[in-house]
């Protein structure tokens, strides 16, 4: 896997982490294993990243990184799973180039005479806010995705196949 794959997968599993991470402490309630297949054209969809939004304003959701068509749900804790409930769903998979931000950060890693650097954080941002999705876009946002699950008190498999 390319470095490129590894960072972007990594900004977008720490922007995920930040929105869904309260409290340190978990003391949060049972949750259970949600796991699935996401297949796009009949493929299983390469990377990217499954939400699980909560149709309660007051519940909590997850988030899961997509690899080779697989992905397990996390809410506090790695692969933790979800709490039971209605969820809508939604799907992204972004194509970030993130060769301008690994060229920013060599030239600041040169000027400083470092062999090693952090991403520059604002290159990779650009790098971000200029994605370009794989998958049609209405899988991104809840009142077009047409994905819901429920999650139950036993382990959960949501398959669910994309289209144009």
């Amino acid at each position: 896997m390319t470095t490129r794959i590894k960072t972007a997968r990594t900004l977008i599993l720490l922007v995920s982490s930040i929105a869904l991470v309260g409290c340190s402490d978990d003391g949060l309630a049972k949750r259970y294993p949600v796991s699935g297949k996401i297949t796009y054209k009949g493929q299983p969809l390469a990377k990217g990243q499954i939400t699980l939004m909560p149709t309660d304003s007051a519940g909590r959701g997850g988030v899961g990184v997509i690899t080779e068509g697989s992905y397990q749900i996390t809410t506090q804790s790695p692969n933790d799973g979800a709490f039971p409930g209605d969820y809508n769903v939604v799907v992204t998979s972004l194509d970030i180039d993130t060769a301008g931000a690994e060229a920013a950060t060599q030239k600041i890693a040169e000027k400083a005479k470092i062999e090693t650097i952090q991403p520059d954080q604002a290159a990779m941002a650009r790098a971000l806010a200029t994605a370009k999705s794989a998958i049609p876009t209405k899988y991104g946002q809840v009142a077009t995705s047409g994905f819901k699950a429920k999650v139950e008190q036993k382990s959960n498999t949501f398959n669910f196949d994309l289209t144009d």
